[in-house]
């Protein structure tokens, strides 16, 4: 059901602190604080005694004291002490996560501990450039399983429906969609040209008059979303345009953390190539942004019930092409991740 050896979000790095804070990400119970040094300890959530969740417990300088008898735990998940008797047991002792910490979140790898590696944290151009705006953006939990909201943010069309007040536009409903699978997901994407920007746009692009408009729809394994918006002066944008001088650039980064099969937590934030310092256009973003992904919570809490009780087989239309493709890459990895424990075991000559 989930890929293992990546990244997810664990958190905003400004919500973990030194208080024991329980997460549950791909159905395991976490828990996360910040020890002395201020980097981030994520251990498994039940003392191996009687599964209390230590997140019940207490700190102890960077160590964990469980609130049923005390056995005490640092932050590498190994025990260091068992107050009822002197003898530590060998099995004492509760997984460790590894974490790190960039672009305003904590990170978290679900896989063996081993295999970490920040080289495959995804990179996000710009995040540290000053001449480019970014809002504080959000979080919120949804009822669904995540690769249904993988499936909505690689559907460009369902803004001319789901979001009318906000993203939708001319041509939104019909133009067609292309779709191209990259080393990492997938990508549906089309230009529609001179059309006037959408409401949510329109008071951010620098120039007069219709644009040439491109929707953007990434999305990278295992769950990380791209969505580009493009606006560019009318006649002045298309696959082969060079990149006219006013033309106004939104990146929503949307990152989709499993909790389990039927649940998710959505973070997200963006970033524009306009207005570094407009805390105003900023935080009016970020409440549109919001607004339309309530929208998306409302409809995509009601498929997961529609889908997970359904009387007839559902169907899949062509504006769906990019999002089964991702579905199916998803599988691959996990069927590839999955196998290979099986193959090392195998023994020689087998």
């Amino acid at each position: 059901m989930f890929l293992r050896d990546c990244w997810y979000v664990a958190g905003w790095s400004r919500d973990i602190g030194a208080a024991l804070t329980p997460v549950r990400i791909l159905g395991d119970a976490i828990v996360m604080f910040r020890k002395a040094d201020g980097t981030v300890a994520a251990l498994e959530d039940a003392c191996p005694h009687r599964k209390l969740p230590l997140s019940m417990g207490r700190r102890e300088g960077d160590r964990v004291v469980c609130g049923y008898h005390g056995m005490t735990f640092d932050a590498g998940g190994g025990c260091v002490a068992t107050p009822t008797q002197e003898r530590i047991p060998s099995g004492a002792r509760v997984r460790s996560y590894p974490t790190l910490e960039r672009y305003g979140f904590v990170w978290i790898w679900t896989g063996a501990a081993e295999r970490a590696d920040p080289a495959k944290l995804i990179d996000i151009p710009h995040y540290d450039d000053p001449t480019w705006g970014r809002t504080a953006g959000g979080d919120m939990p949804i009822a669904c399983n995540y690769l249904y909201i993988t499936d909505n943010l690689l559907d460009p069309s369902h803004v001319a429906w789901v979001h009318l007040s906000s993203f939708a536009g001319a041509k939104t409903d019909s133009t067609p969609l292309r779709t191209d699978v990259t080393e990492t997901g997938v990508v549906v994407w089309r230009w529609m040209m001179d059309t006037e920007p959408p409401a949510y746009y329109k008071p951010l692009v620098k120039f007069e008059g219709n644009a040439d408009r491109k929707q953007h729809y990434e999305c990278v394994v295992p769950s990380i979303a791209i969505n580009k918006s493009i606006f560019a002066p009318a006649g002045h944008g298309g696959p082969d345009a060079p990149l006219h001088e006013k033309t106004y650039i939104n990146i929503s980064y949307n990152f989709m953390t499993p909790v389990d099969e039927s649940h998710s937590h959505y973070y997200w934030f963006q970033h524009r190539n306009t207005d570094p310092e407009n805390q105003e256009i900023s935080e009016s973003m970020n409440r549109g942004a919001y607004g339309a992904f309530t929208e998306d919570k409302d409809v995509l809490e009601a498929v997961q019930i529609g889908m997970a009780n359904k009387k007839t087989p559902h169907l899949d239309l062509a504006l769906d092409a990019g999002a089964l493709r991702f579905r199916k890459l998803v599988a691959a990895r996990i069927a590839a991740e999955t196998a290979a424990p099986t193959r090392a075991a195998e023994p020689v000559g087998a």
